[in-house]
């Protein structure tokens, strides 16, 4: 099996997994930021800056990023950006803060939902006894149980992109980078609305673009929020405020994934795997084409998958 190995720098790895969304696999080896399969190829990428391609078409798949593995060395510019880049408190978990994350960008099927919410540190032993933590970490049971709770005790924003709103963006040329950063922002502006005149003492951002990239995205958007804004991958171990937007965030789409499967008049399955592509064509089948711009993110693979099938 041919393969390729690159080393890259983590933006671009960044880069990468949005690049990849519509084909991202559901798990991660140990190690991973994310892993990605097609029918010609698969891709791995660590938190070292390897990243591995696999498959007949590995090698020229890597080929694509090989110039940026050619200026991967730090210039002056990038050194002093990575100096300049705020870093986090070391007290941050104990403070009041807004914590945002989304749910649904690597799925097929469903909306994406963004929230952002505010956590006090009056809060916070509530929120464990709740049993707030890593939504990844937490059964979908669960997760509609504690969120339940948590939407009637801290203020929240949840925004809901449906797919029609999803596509037409997309073809209009919005990555799914621009898409984020705008609901992230959006969420955050309201809950600072809401508890107004307070004001947290930061607000973190599940990182899932580099800073400068994720306020390029914002440029044109008329309210910007840029104090004490923190950016970390993994955000929901960092701070109860995350992790309880996470939680929220799935909570919503998994109703939005019901309403969806009893309009579609059976179960359809999250991620975008091989059990997407059939459900999918049964889509197709029973609704027509045209339907997958309600039900699907259209610019993925699985629509071409289906159509086969």
């Amino acid at each position: 099996m041919p393969n390729a190995v690159l080393t890259l720098p983590i933006d671009v790895i960044t880069n990468m997994k949005e690049h990849y969304s519509h084909i991202l696999k559901d798990t991660t080896p140990p190690g991973a930021v994310f892993a990605a399969k097609s029918a010609a190829y698969s891709i791995t990428a660590y938190k070292s800056g390897k990243v591995l391609f696999q498959g007949k078409d590995g090698e020229k798949e890597s080929a694509k990023w090989m110039s940026k593995a050619a200026s991967a060395a730090p210039s002056k510019k990038a050194s002093s950006s990575v100096k300049n880049k705020p870093p986090l408190p070391s007290s941050i978990s104990s403070m009041s803060m807004i914590g945002s994350d989304e749910v649904g960008t690597g799925d097929y099927f469903g909306p994406i939902t963004v929230v952002a919410c505010y956590v006090e540190r009056s809060q916070m032993a509530l929120l464990k006894e709740y049993g707030v933590k890593d939504s990844k970490h937490l059964k979908d049971p669960a997760i509609i149980e504690i969120a339940k709770k948590l939407i009637l005790t801290v203020p929240y924003s949840l925004l809901t992109l449906p797919n029609e709103k999803y596509n037409e963006r997309q073809a209009q040329g919005w990555t799914q980078g621009k898409i984020k950063a705008v609901l992230h922002n959006q969420a955050i502006l309201h809950v600072m609305k809401k508890i107004a005149p307070e004001k947290p003492d930061g607000i973190l951002i599940d990182q899932f673009a580099e800073r400068d990239v994720y306020y390029r995205h914002l440029k044109n958007q008329p309210e910007i929020m840029r104090e004490n804004v923190y950016f970390s991958t993994k955000a929901e171990s960092i701070h109860l405020a995350v992790a309880a937007a996470s939680i929220i965030a799935r909570y919503a789409f998994l109703r939005a994934m019901d309403d969806l499967s009893r309009e579609a008049g059976f179960t359809l399955p999250k991620g975008a795997g091989a059990k997407v592509d059939l459900t999918a064509a049964k889509l197709i089948k029973q609704h027509g084409h045209n339907k997958l711009n309600h039900f699907a993110k259209v610019h993925f693979s699985n629509t071409q998958k289906a159509q086969r099938l």
